[in-house]
């Protein structure tokens, strides 16, 4: 089986969609997400999320145990 890159990378795709429905649960992201990223798990996920934070690009804070709050910390526009 061939690998070949995604024309909307997951990284781009979390951006967008903070971006146009706000802060929202990591596990209502990847609900989102899997709609237009076939085989996107939560190990994908959580590596994204962790070099997104460390970028500074978005906040994950805890909510309560299992669940997560994921929000932009910058706007695409800016």
């Amino acid at each position: 089986m061939m690998k070949t890159w995604k024309s909307h990378p997951l990284y781009t795709q979390i951006m967008e969609t903070l971006e146009r429905k706000g802060p929202m649960t990591d596990t209502e992201l990847l609900d989102i997400l899997k709609e237009t990223h076939e085989g996107v798990g939560f190990n994908e996920l959580n590596k994204t999320l962790m070099r997104m934070e460390i970028e500074g690009r978005v906040y994950v804070s805890a909510r309560t145990k299992g669940k997560r709050r994921v929000e932009l910390t910058e706007s695409l526009k800016e």
